[in-house]
């Protein structure tokens, strides 16, 4: 450990902003990984209302916070008050994690999502490309993320949400970025027909997540199709009601825990320019998951 935990002077911050921030593992998982590695690093959440978002992000680089990460509702609102974003921001339209140089006084932002589901379904062994029917539940800045990153494999693509406009403008932004990518919007009536030949269904909303366990994004009477792979972005509950839902049905079901990870380890490493322990970070993740 260091310095037996005890915080002093020369403690580096980094912390994650959100609203709510509560349920985040990146605290406990972040600061597992500088005891382990003898670092003078805390990982922090920071609960941050959409009206104060500019000025929380001016107020890291005025507190010295070396980066952050960016969860929900801030992943899209917080690109116009960053100094420049990456590649993968621009593909995928949304940040996760912000660097911050203070010498230069500059945030830039960063999109670790992309990478980490990818990651995690490589591990998973789950692959994607032009044969692949993808469905995407949800409209926000995990779902743009995902879509980007695999509608790069050449793979068909729906995203479906409630609110219709929404999932429109991830496919205009998508297309914008690259006109061949096979990509449209339905509206959650339509989920019976897009999904009838779907491989891969992911749930990039938080429906079902603690302590709303009970509910699912999947519509009711509307079947699973046979043979795919349900992969839902929740870790917490471990397994979703979607996840018991389809496993009842056949399907092979993956939770987000691998996504939370590796897109930690990403983050860690961007910091840090140290290597992630990965292995300790899923365990961390694991044991609170089951404890709670």
């Amino acid at each position: 450990m260091t310095h037996n935990g005890h915080i002093d002077g020369q403690t580096q911050l980094v912390g994650i902003i959100g609203y709510p921030v509560a349920h985040s593992l990146s605290p406990q998982m972040h600061n597992a990984a500088f005891a382990e590695l003898g670092m003078n690093w805390r990982y922090v959440p920071l609960l941050v209302q959409p009206q104060r978002l500019a000025e929380a992000l001016r107020g890291l680089l005025a507190l010295g916070f070396r980066g952050a990460n960016v969860t929900v509702p801030h992943k899209v609102t917080c690109i116009p008050h960053l100094d420049s974003v990456t590649e993968a921001v621009s593909i995928a339209g949304a940040v996760n994690t912000i660097r911050i140089d203070a010498s230069q006084g500059r945030l830039e932002g960063l999109n670790t999502d992309m990478s980490g589901f990818l990651t995690d379904l490589a591990v998973n062994q789950v692959s994607v490309n032009e044969e692949s029917r993808v469905v995407i539940l949800g409209a926000g800045g995990a779902a743009r993320a995902i879509g980007a990153g695999l509608a790069r494999s050449g793979a068909e693509i729906a995203f479906v949400n409630r609110t219709l406009e929404r999932a429109v403008q991830i496919v205009d932004f998508l297309r914008a970025s690259w006109e061949s990518c096979k990509v449209k919007a339905v509206g959650l009536e339509d989920l019976a027909e897009v999904s009838r030949e779907a491989t891969l269904i992911i749930n990039a909303t938080s429906v079902g997540m603690f302590p709303y366990t009970d509910v699912s994004p999947w519509r009711e009477g509307v079947p699973f199709p046979k043979g795919a792979v349900l992969y839902d972005t929740i870790y917490r509950p471990l397994q979703t009601k979607l996840m018991r839902d389809a496993e009842r049905s056949g399907l092979r079901a993956i939770g987000g825990l691998g996504m939370l990870v590796y897109q930690g380890a990403a983050a860690f490493e961007l910091w840090t320019g140290k290597k992630a322990p990965i292995e300790l970070m899923r365990r961390v993740c694991l044991e609170h998951l089951n404890q709670s």
